[in-house]
């Protein structure tokens, strides 16, 4: 087993059939979704044409630069993408920085240490398996990064007198501030659990569908796809954990105070 089945463009267009059923749906039932959900489709069916074209670019051109460049692209369009998803943010450029920070941080420490270890391709840097590994790691670790920092923003703000009352008391800001941060790193770490919990008896991955799709032994695409989700998670935990305490940190200050002013 060793080719796949190419699809053509009017294959795509027969199956993009079901998505004008769900605008119909909506149109009928008065939903309102059917104009996003023709512009999610029409922008994801542009933007990865696109990066299809980069990537065959890219992957005649190897060279460490540009693969930096992609990757720092991708953490940054990541960080943008967490900052859209929360309820209250974070004011001034902290509220875009520390999402795309700990995006850029997790995903290339994770994917370097995969590079290095298990894959060992020549050379390290090959954006072949490097650009589809770093986008694996950030879109799920985003989802993470992102549940995290808004359930941390929602909850300072409805825990406001409690983290107060603990600060007059004497606490520090970080015993103040602790109840409401592992609730935020419970959120974000959820997500993860869930995925691993439920991967090969409720739903088969999307890798290893993929590469069984593409003519691999299932045997080697089990293995690539458990490599995944433990960069997933090893990525997810660093992300979470990095972004919630820098945003303690932002949300109070030197003198154990409460800084709600910082969120818009």
């Amino acid at each position: 087993m060793t080719g796949y089945i190419e699809l053509s463009y009017l294959d795509l267009a027969a199956v993009a059939l079901l998505l004008l059923f769900n605008a119909g749906l909506s149109l009928a039932l008065g939903l309102r979704l059917e104009k996003q959900m023709l512009w999610a489709a029409l922008r994801m069916t542009v933007q990865l044409l696109l990066v299809g074209l980069v990537l065959q670019a890219l992957f005649n051109t190897v060279s460490l630069w540009l693969t930096g460049l992609v990757a720092l692209i991708m953490a940054l369009f990541a960080g943008r993408e967490i900052l859209a998803r929360q309820e209250r943010r974070m004011a001034g450029w902290w509220g875009y920085g520390v999402g795309s920070a700990t995006m850029l941080l997790a995903g290339m420490v994770v994917t370097i240490l995969a590079l290095g270890g298990p894959l060992r391709p020549d050379p390290w840097y090959d954006p072949r398996y490097a650009i589809p590994l770093f986008g694996m790691i950030l879109g799920n670790a985003m989802t993470g990064i992102s549940l995290g920092l808004d359930g941390l923003t929602s909850l300072v703000g409805r825990e406001r007198a409690s983290i107060e009352a603990q600060l007059l008391l004497g606490a520090s800001r970080w015993q103040a501030m602790r109840p409401v941060a592992q609730r935020a790193l419970r959120a974000g770490f959820t997500p993860m659990l869930n995925s691993m919990a439920a991967a090969g008896v409720v739903f088969l991955p999307g890798m290893m569908t993929g590469q069984i799709l593409a003519g691999v032994a299932p045997e080697q695409a089990v293995k690539y796809q458990i490599l995944v989700l433990f960069l997933i998670a090893g990525a997810t935990g660093l992300g979470v954990l990095t972004a919630v305490m820098a945003s303690v940190w932002r949300l109070t200050d030197d003198r154990h105070r409460l800084r709600l002013d910082r969120l818009r």
